[in-house]
């Protein structure tokens, strides 16, 4: 599956994506605003086991964003079981040079829409930590909701810190 958009294209993730992928995760302004399961430094063998994670699972729902046909992010759900069923996490990281250029958001629009029109899901959500407010604000130009805050919730490079849970929910969007 493939989203051409007007900023990037979104794809699976595919073998010969490694080095690209390697290269623009190994950040540490990308990797402080994401779970400790994302790694820092960010290697070759890193990149090629995501790559083999991200495919998977079915249904797929983890895409690279390519600009200049190159892998440069990422951005995927993580389908909620059981009673959650109809929700799902959504979660993005983009290379630092291409910051600032609309490329998330549009994406972020693609894959809501995709989780609400392919795979039936009523309630996508995002955790954002509080010291990110351009992430919070990618949410919001996305049409997210904030639903709260949540004190103390992250504990990240050894600091305790607050989070704000963004949602957007298909029967009250008409997505």
């Amino acid at each position: 599956m493939q989203f051409s958009l007007k900023t990037c294209t979104l794809r699976y993730w595919q073998t010969g994506d490694e080095l690209a992928l390697a290269k623009h995760a190994n950040n540490y302004h990308i990797w402080i605003n994401l779970r400790d399961s994302f790694p820092h430094p960010y290697t070759l063998q890193d990149a090629q086991t995501w790559i083999m994670l991200a495919n998977a699972t079915k249904p797929i729902t983890n895409f690279a964003i390519i600009v200049n046909n190159e892998p440069v992010g990422g951005i995927g759900l993580v389908l909620q079981p059981d009673v959650y069923r109809k929700s799902a996490e959504i979660g993005y990281w983009l290379s630092e040079q291409y910051w600032n250029q609309g490329i998330i958001t549009e994406a972020l629009q693609a894959i809501t829409d995709f989780g609400f029109n392919t795979l039936e899901l009523e309630r996508i959500y995002a955790g954002v930590f509080a010291w990110n407010p351009k992430s919070a604000r990618v949410l919001e130009k996305a049409g997210y909701h904030l639903e709260g805050k949540l004190k103390n919730s992250v504990y990240k490079n050894k600091q305790l810190i607050d989070s704000l849970l963004y949602a957007k929910v298909r029967s009250i969007t008409g997505a």
